[in-house]
This record gives C-alpha cells, sequence and structure tokens, in this order.
C-alpha cells in the first residue's frame, strides 16, 4: 500500500503541516517537494501527490503557510501571499525548510529531487532554486511570474538543474515581458529551460477553483491545458528525477 503521512516542521516558530506520499518500495524513491498555490495544502494539491506516487515518485507536499491554512477568499489569499513578497528572506528561508524536510525523508531519494509547484507555489519553487536549493529540476505551473524579484541575482542557482515553465498565453500574472525577463536569468544562469505556452490559456488553468471565476479574464480554468501541463509533468520528471539519470553538466 502507498505511504502516507503527516509531516510536521517548523520555521520561524510556525508550524507547518506537510504530508508525505510514497510508493511501498525498500528504497528511495526519486523525489517531488510539491509546492501548494495560494489555497494551501487543500485535497486537490494531495490528490497530484497520490497521483504522483501511483507513477512511483516520492512526495512531500509542502505547507508554506503553516498549521496547514486553506485559505478560501481573495480577501484572505492576498494578506498570505503579501506576507511572503513583503519579506522575501523569510519566504525564500521557509522554501529551503521545506526542502531539507523532504530530502530528510527516507522515501525520498535527496538527490533527485525536483520541485513542482502550482501558481504561487511554482513562484516558490523558482525563488528556491535562483537562491541555491539543490534540486534537480523546477516544473512551474501557472507560476505568478509577476512575483518573482526584478533584477535578482541568479549566481546562486544550480546551472545543472533544468526547468520546465507551463504558461496561459493570456496569463496576466505571467506576461510575455515577464516570461523573457525569466529566460534571460534561467539562460544567463547556464540552466536549460523549456517552456509551454498555451493559446486562449488565463492564469490557475488547472486549478479547481477557477472553473466558476469570478474574473474569467484573469483567473480560468482550461480542461485542455491543465491534461497538456500534466503531460508535460510527467514526461519531465521521467527524463530528469531517475537517479539513474546523469544531472546535465
Amino acid at each position: 500500500m502507498m505511504i502516507q503521512r503527516d509531516v510536521h516542521y517548523t520555521h520561524d516558530g510556525t508550524v507547518m503541516k506537510g504530508a508525505l506520499c510514497a510508493p511501498p518500495a525498500a528504497s528511495a524513491a526519486p523525489g517531488v517537494l510539491l509546492v501548494h498555490d495560494a489555497f494551501g495544502l487543500t485535497p486537490h494539491i494531495l490528490q497530484i501527490a497520490q497521483s504522483l506516487t501511483d507513477l512511483s515518485f516520492a512526495v512531500f507536499a509542502a505547507d508554506v503557510w503553516g498549521d496547514r491554512a486553506q485559505p478560501s477568499h481573495q480577501a484572505e489569499i492576498g494578506p498570505y501571499i503579501g506576507s511572503m513578497v513583503s519579506d522575501r528572506p523569510r519566504w525564500i528561508a521557509r522554501m529551503h525548510t521545506a526542502l531539507e524536510t523532504a530530502a530528510a525523508q527516507p522515501e525520498i531519494d535527496e538527490s533527485s529531487l525536483v520541485a513542482l509547484g502550482y501558481c504561487f507555489g511554482a513562484s516558490s519553487a523558482l525563488e528556491l532554486l535562483r537562491s541555491g536549493g539543490d534540486l534537480r529540476g523546477v516544473i512551474s505551473i501557472h507560476g505568478g511570474l509577476d512575483l518573482l524579484e526584478s533584477g535578482a541575482d541568479w549566481s546562486a542557482a544550480d546551472a545543472s538543474a533544468r526547468v520546465l515553465l507551463c504558461s496561459g498565453a493570456d496569463d496576466p500574472m505571467a506576461t510575455p515581458d515577464q516570461r523573457t525577463s525569466l529566460q534571460e536569468n534561467l539562460s544567463g544562469a547556464g540552466i536549460e529551460w523549456e517552456l509551454d505556452l498555451y493559446s486562449d490559456t488565463k492564469h490557475a488553468f488547472t486549478s479547481p477553483h477557477a472553473r466558476n471565476s469570478p474574473a474569467p479574464e484573469v483567473v480560468a480554468y482550461n480542461e485542455l491545458s491543465a491534461t497538456r501541463a500534466w503531460t508535460a509533468t510527467t514526461r519531465f520528471l521521467s527524463t530528469i528525477s531517475s537517479p539513474l539519470l546523469p544531472a546535465k553538466g
């Protein structure tokens, strides 16, 4: 049976309630650090973890907000995101703590860890890589590129990492200029990257919260793009996260 357990860890006095999902294997499996969107570590995110475990990955789902908070309205979400963006060192330190916790799980092969993030979680995963996180790669699904630090220094990023960006062509939180800036930063750091850009697609296109969006011009579910992003995710993971495959370099 699948291994499932809650994993509590702390950062800056806040208790985080993450979760581990792993296949019932005798040895450590290729690992995924899964980082939730603005709605927190919801059942939807845990289902993603279980789906990856069905593909033989060991997944640590981080709890970035703490105490497994799950804000449900924009009025609640804004302060959570704002508390991270306004204190970027705290945000990045919280992500490094999540990575360290993931690497410490005996079911995870720490040498093969890939960070997979959605929306805010994708921004978090990219900031983790930029700040020197020991990652094999990053997958950004409809990442909020507007949250990334403008003119940031990428010199600490591991050039052997690889990056997959899955973004909506009409996402106002990942504009063409913002995509270009990120691509230039990744290339400047020597990081191999690829971009999957989906037409007629807005922000949060995989999220169930976007199915009945009050602002469909900004946030909207797109089934075709969600399917394409999942296919791209599993392909990307299969090419870089096996401990039998050498890292680029």
